[in-house]
């Protein structure tokens, strides 16, 4: 399906600061006041949408936002506000390292007693589960590869060739039914959820919002670019071993054949991508900048470390019975045992 390029609505507030980037990009309310920022919780639902709110205007726009806000002064300084406590707190949570190969060879390490998303999915996950991980993981999807394309113009040699063949293919290798977020739509579409963009922000959960503010982050960042290539690296690394495990999931859950094939593809495509981003966009990047390994380095720990988080959040409700999700998933056409 070609998905139609809309303005998603902006989703609704989750506290004071979101709230009010929220109203002042309707243009119906001042911007937050810089306590308000201060004091909000750097891996919290307030902070994570009111930066959701200021990255989607880089995207493809919210809906009644007039265009130009994208570079608006007093918003882009708030923006800097919540950027700070988001980095300045994965700093602190994240250890300092400069070793690159050593961080790229611990994600191709399997974990003894495997306890992960993908695991539970392929080995226990029920459809409804299955569902809410898709809804999660929208946030991102149906925008996929679009916050690492900011990288390309801030790389040179080796290191951008690499990278463009890479996006090449996660753009479809120039064919529209084969653009990984188109092929996440259909995924969508089989597990009968809304394929509308930016749908499901509002029933995302702020660990996922997060995984997505990180890319958006690091991407709008030219200083930040060796840390979009390790974010990069650790995507690619890990997903092909993920992505089988997931193939199993929707086959074993009767997902459909699109979410099936949506994964099948990822693992095959990044098997291939993982030696290229490796060896040829992260080695070709540390041998032109190599004062950069401490920032590739910190973009595949902090990736890891929000994936992490929000893997503990869905296995927690799972687990227990309960949903992921901010709010249920009434309303779409497909009806699943379990949670809805």
């Amino acid at each position: 399906m070609d998905q139609e390029r809309t303005e998603p609505s902006p989703p609704s507030p989750r506290g004071p600061v979101s709230a009010a980037v929220r109203e002042y990009l309707l243009g119906s309310g001042p911007l937050p006041r810089p306590e308000e920022v201060a004091s909000a919780a750097a891996y919290g639902d307030d902070l994570q949408l009111a930066l959701h709110l200021c990255y989607e205007l880089h995207y493809r726009g919210l809906d009644g936002v007039p265009p130009d806000l994208e570079w608006d002064p007093e918003l882009l300084h708030t923006r800097a506000a919540l950027e700070d406590t988001f980095l300045t707190a994965l700093r602190a949570d994240v250890p300092a390292r400069d070793d690159v190969a050593g961080a790229l060879e611990e994600l191709l390490v399997e974990p003894a007693e495997p306890g992960g998303v993908s695991h539970f999915l392929a080995e226990q996950g029920e459809l409804w589960q299955v569902r809410e991980y898709a809804v999660q993981r929208s946030v991102y999807h149906l925008k996929e590869a679009d916050p690492h394309a900011w990288v390309l113009p801030r790389l040179h040699g080796r290191a951008k060739a690499a990278m463009a063949a890479v996006e090449f293919d996660e753009f479809g290798g120039g064919r529209a039914d084969r653009v990984h977020a188109e092929l996440f739509a259909r995924l969508m579409d089989d597990l009968g959820l809304d394929t509308t963009y930016g749908r499901y922000v509002d029933a995302a959960c702020a660990p996922a919002l997060a995984t997505v503010n990180l890319m958006s982050l690091l991407g709008l960042h030219r200083s930040l670019r060796g840390a979009l290539v390790g974010h990069f690296a650790a995507v690619e690394v890990t997903s092909s071993p993920a992505s089988r495990r997931l193939a199993k999931a929707m086959r074993r859950t009767g997902a459909g054949p699109a979410a099936e094939f949506f994964y099948d593809e990822h693992v095959e495509a990044d098997a291939v991508h993982e030696q290229v981003v490796r060896h040829e966009v992260v080695g070709g990047l540390l041998e032109s900048e190599p004062n950069l390994a401490a920032d590739i380095a910190f973009g595949i720990d902090a990736t890891e470390w929000l994936e992490d988080r929000l893997a503990g959040h869905l296995l927690d409700a799972w687990r227990t019975g309960t949903s992921s999700l901010r709010e249920p998933l009434s309303g779409d056409r497909k009806e699943v045992s379990g949670i809805s």
